[in-house]
């Protein structure tokens, strides 16, 4: 299933993408798409509602974060051989940090980098949905806490990661710095998360262009280690790195200008579209 959140910041409705690109309103169902529907019972029962009997959404209605309720956003750095290599020792175990779950927007909606921004940069990443809590899991059972899968953009802003302290988090918590969607593709969908084809293109011009196989620690591996380390609960967001093309690794550095477009696309898990916007000073 292709499980959406439409409508109007604050005020989504649920629904869902039929096999023939319908949007579907899911409201008469569940109450949302949060992470009671996303416990394994909860999607079982919506595979089961036959999507053509389900009320068509007319025209383009905006599309929203396709989960609601998430409660953090683990995310991992340096996870792809390529990227880590330039410049980077390979890590030994996966690099994690967090985002704010205030930095999630929706697919379609603008990016708007914070006033005096002067190197924002692009990631796209696979996201793991998590839908069962997850606690010291090991790698072998590690995807059955994965509800489903969807594309992350992991903007940045690199001044205020790298030169505001040793951490990350300023540069990478700002709001609208977490596109997610357009929408959740339940597991059942994706039978090998580390086979997926992922690019990112600014204004036409392809940025990053990689496959899921090139990561250096799996998804199973990912949520594994993120689950020995603090409890992963069902709406969490998991971003599993970005392959090489970051901006600022580029020569000379790239970094994200006003009335640019990101347009980010993963197999089988849809494209996001995502206009810059630079905040003035």
């Amino acid at each position: 299933m292709k499980l959406v959140r439409y409508g109007r910041r604050g005020g989504e409705r649920p629904g869902l993408i039929d096999a023939d690109g319908v949007l579907r309103d899911l409201a008469a169902h569940v109450p949302d798409i949060d992470p009671a529907t996303l416990a394994p019972k909860a999607l079982a029962a919506l595979r089961r509602v036959d999507a053509r009997t389900l009320p068509a959404v007319p025209g383009r209605p905006r599309l929203g974060v396709p989960v609601a309720g998430v409660g953090k956003i683990v995310a991992a750095g340096l996870n792809y051989r390529a990227h880590a290599a330039a410049g980077h020792t390979l890590p030994d175990e996966p690099i994690l940090f967090l985002k704010a779950p205030s930095s999630l927007c929706g697919a379609r909606d603008a990016v708007r980098l914070p006033p005096g921004a002067t190197r924002g940069d692009w990631e796209v990443e696979l996201a793991l949905v998590i839908g069962r809590r997850a606690s010291r899991v090991t790698p072998e059972h590690a995807l059955a806490h994965v509800a489903g899968y969807c594309i992350a953009n992991d903007v940045s802003e690199r001044g205020l990661q790298f030169e505001r302290g040793p951490t990350w988090d300023k540069g990478k918590s700002c709001d609208t710095f977490c596109p997610l969607g357009p929408w959740l593709v339940t597991r059942d969908e994706i039978p090998d998360p580390q086979a997926l084809d992922l690019q990112l293109t600014l204004d036409g011009a392809t940025m990053q262009a990689s496959n899921t196989a090139d990561m250096l620690f799996t998804c199973a591996e990912l949520i594994a280690c993120a689950s020995r380390y603090m409890t992963l609960h069902p709406g969490d967001v998991l971003l599993t790195g970005t392959p090489p093309g970051s901006g600022f690794l580029r020569s000379p550095p790239r970094h994200l200008r006003h009335g640019e477009t990101m347009r980010l696309g993963i197999a089988g898990l849809g494209v996001q579209c995502s206009r810059v916007a630079v905040s003035p000073a």
